[in-house]
């Protein structure tokens, strides 16, 4: 057997080439050696076989993916640790019938062999061969055929631990340090029962593929906690990627979530992945989940169930493997029941929800986080030692901490740098209460009225926002039914222009 073939592409293992140009050198090779229509590499995802490399193949295959369980021809070849080659008058279908390369879509695979390719004991793929004349195989020494597939095995099982060991010498210690910085910085500080059962629930879901969702009041950690679940997960070498919803104008929320092409929109000057193919293999965090319009909500539900996206102006969907993890600060069911937030896209975020406590519902933890922070502002401030008086102390725990941890964090950092320039150089800081600008016991409680009023008229205000989004609605609507759907005669009938009907529809999320 000529070996020369696969001399070049044992070579090119040494080179930095991209894997599906290396890929295609080896299957341009065993070509070479046993004559084919197509021959293809296909990677195991999941429970499906992706298209790697391959040749006499139309283009369009690259998109397919073939399931296992769909496929016996594939499954066959999959699971056998030798050549498996089928009989030409197999009633068993051949997954690139109708697929080969300059022919018609009405011919059928008569020839069709492969062999599956494990790495450590595990299915990486398989390597196939097709062609239309049903006895093509017939004239190739069956050694030749054992030695060529056998030697691509051990290729593709070398370019595999190459490209493995790449990554790990690329990332080697900076990558561990980089690691270890990030478990530092998703530490979560604190002793009480509440945030114990919180912590123990997060590191038991944390392994597992389940959406979360995390529910809490603003500044209580939300993305510490999502953070934590990230690292803790066999995902934790791949990509953390975060989305904050709330910062998202509407125009161009779906293409920072699913990307778009060049041209696609005014402004779109080249093609641009989206959060979610940013995110393939890792974690996707969407914070302020509840913000997201409801049109956008249908589309992120689809990009969830499916496991794929289609970049704006794109025709071609991208497949996807991404862990959701979603946050909130509102009380997402009370939204669905108002009609703001999907019903089926909430059940699918919030497979296990987590609801992390205000500060004020673990005054346990005051201290506790207290004494973390001030041990980090002795290194970013440059101070030798910080500490609290036992006046300080009692402000603290009296505190009714309306913006959670965040509150506490910035209070401290505040009081410290007011203590420090009461102390001489190099002695202790003593922060006092003073310097935590927090009121005395007994303003507290006035304060706390006076927040809990504060907090009243908001509620009210977005209480009257909501009726007079209701009340939007049902005008709207009942125009648009009378009017049989025609926009033009309903933004007549109820005195608005049309543009302005349109726009206020879309908001309100109303479809024509």
């Amino acid at each position: 057997m000529p070996l020369e073939h696969y001399l070049s592409v044992i070579e090119d293992l040494s080179r930095d080439l991209p894997a599906e140009a290396r890929y295609r050198r080896l299957l341009h090779a065993i070509r070479q050696t046993i004559p084919c229509d197509a021959i293809g590499l296909l990677r195991l995802v999941n429970d499906s076989l992706q298209p790697v490399a391959f040749l006499g193949l139309r283009e369009e295959v690259r998109g397919r993916r073939f399931t296992i369980e769909h496929h016996p021809r594939l499954k066959s070849i999959l699971y056998s640790e030798q050549l498996v080659r089928f009989p030409a008058d197999s009633d068993l279908p051949d997954p690139y019938d109708g697929l080969l390369l300059a022919t018609s879509e009405h011919v059928h695979i008569h020839d069709c062999m492969g062999m599956s390719i494990y790495i450590d004991d595990k299915p990486w793929g398989v390597i196939t061969l097709d062609a239309v004349q049903a006895d093509q195989f017939e004239s190739v020494d069956p050694q030749r055929q054992t030695l060529a597939i056998s030697l691509t095995r051990a290729v593709v099982t070398a370019a595999e631990r190459i490209h493995q060991l790449q990554q790990q010498l690329n990332r080697g210690h900076a990558a561990t340090a980089q690691l270890n910085k990030e478990l530092a910085l998703s530490e979560i500080t604190g002793t009480s029962a509440g945030m114990q059962k919180i912590l123990a629930d997060v590191d038991m879901v944390a392994p597992t593929p389940l959406a979360v969702l995390i529910a809490g009041e603003t500044g209580v950690g939300k993305e510490l906690i999502a953070r934590r679940l990230h690292l803790n997960s066999d995902r934790f070498n791949q990509p953390l990627v975060k989305l904050n919803c709330a910062a998202l104008p509407e125009n161009l929320a779906e293409a920072e979530l699913f990307g778009h092409t060049r041209g696609a929109f005014s402004g779109a000057n080249g093609e641009r992945a989206g959060r979610f193919e940013l995110a393939d293999g890792g974690t996707l965090f969407l914070d302020e989940v509840g913000e997201l319009p409801l049109n956008l909500q249908a589309k992120l539900l689809r990009a969830i169930q499916e496991g794929e996206v289609q970049r704006i102006g794109s025709d071609h969907p991208v497949q996807v493997n991404v862990r959701i993890i979603a946050a909130t600060n509102r009380d997402l069911e009370a939204e669905v029941e108002q009609g703001r937030f999907r019903a089926d896209l909430f059940h699918r975020l919030s497979v296990f929800p987590i609801t992390v406590p205000p500060l004020r519902d673990r005054q346990r933890d005051v201290l506790h986080l207290a004494e973390y922070f001030l041990e980090r502002d002795q290194q970013r401030l440059k101070i030798q030692k910080l500490v609290l008086s036992a006046a300080a102390r009692t402000a603290l725990m009296q505190h009714s901490w309306p913006g959670n941890v965040r509150e506490l964090e910035h209070v401290l950092s505040r009081a410290a740098l007011r203590a420090s320039r009461k102390s001489s150089p190099g002695a202790i800081v003593v922060i006092d209460a003073i310097d935590l600008s927090l009121d005395d016991s007994t303003a507290t409680t006035n304060s706390e009225l006076s927040n809990n009023a504060a907090i009243a008229a908001v509620q009210v205000q977005d209480s009257l926002a909501r009726q007079m989004q209701q009340f939007q609605r049902n005008l709207i609507t009942q125009a648009l039914v009378e009017t049989g759907g025609n926009i033009a005669a309903a933004a007549r009938s109820l005195a608005v222009d049309r543009s302005n009907l349109l726009r206020l529809m879309k908001r309100l999320g109303i479809r024509s």
